[in-house]
């Protein structure tokens, strides 16, 4: 059964965050982090574990159609300059289509593949890559490209590329789906996007990839249940 109540009490104070950061009194940077880190981080991506029974009740072409529907909500919901239901909805959508990618993976061995092959790829797309050029030179156009996550009492927000949620939301489906630690996994990719903005900020640059420590996180909270599936498999 779908956790509606847990999401809307989850979903409603996040929408209520985002509507009043700027106006929130400015804390020092640390408390900043705490805040994105402990509570802002936790609570919108609890909505993506609160949510999967939505993938197991809309598998294939059916939850494709929602993926459509969310996308066609969110550039509707862009275009009528709704920034924050735009962003809610962004979120949303990455986040069913990593579920329907998720539908493309035949073993839990093609998991840990893309897990480690996406690592290289993020680390050169943010340093010297596509990424890194749109995060310097095109703004604008990487407030497309992710979700955001205000800041109090600012006019600014930390953000997250889209592939990072959508690679979010394709490890923890894999982990409930191949039977692997699903509260585990959630807690170490939540804890690597953490890391990833408090690294941000201490070394001071633009921008750092996230897939690294997010498929780290994946891998480490199931090391022991995916070398034993693959001996399984090899044997």
């Amino acid at each position: 059964m779908v956790r509606a109540a847990p999401l809307l009490a989850l979903l409603v104070p996040l929408v209520v965050y985002d509507a009043v950061a700027d106006g929130l009194p400015r804390i020092p940077t640390e408390w900043d982090l705490a805040l994105l880190s402990v509570v802002i981080l936790p609570a919108t991506f609890a909505l993506v574990w609160l949510a999967l029974p939505y993938r197991r009740a809309l598998e294939g072409r059916r939850l494709l159609a929602v993926l459509v529907l969310f996308a066609l909500v969110t550039v509707a919901l862009e275009l009528a300059d709704l920034d924050i239901a735009a962003n809610f909805a962004k979120f949303a959508t990455v986040a069913i289509a990593g579920w329907w990618f998720l539908g493309f993976f035949e073993a839990v061995s093609w998991v840990v593949l893309v897990a480690l092959l996406i690592v290289p790829v993020d680390i050169f797309s943010v340093a010297q890559g596509p990424m890194k050029i749109i995060v310097e030179e095109q703004p604008q156009v990487f407030d497309v490209l992710s979700v955001a996550f205000p800041v109090p009492g600012e006019h600014s927000s930390a953000q997250l590329g889209l592939p990072d949620i959508l690679f979010f939301a394709l490890f923890l489906a894999a982990a409930e789906r191949f039977g692997l630690r699903t509260g585990w996994t959630w807690i170490a990719m939540v804890v690597s996007f953490g890391l990833t903005l408090f690294s941000t900020v201490y070394f001071d640059v633009a921008g750092l990839p996230a897939l690294p420590l997010l498929s780290a996180g994946f891998v480490v909270a199931n090391a022991d249940l995916l070398w034993r599936s693959w001996r399984a498999r090899s044997g």
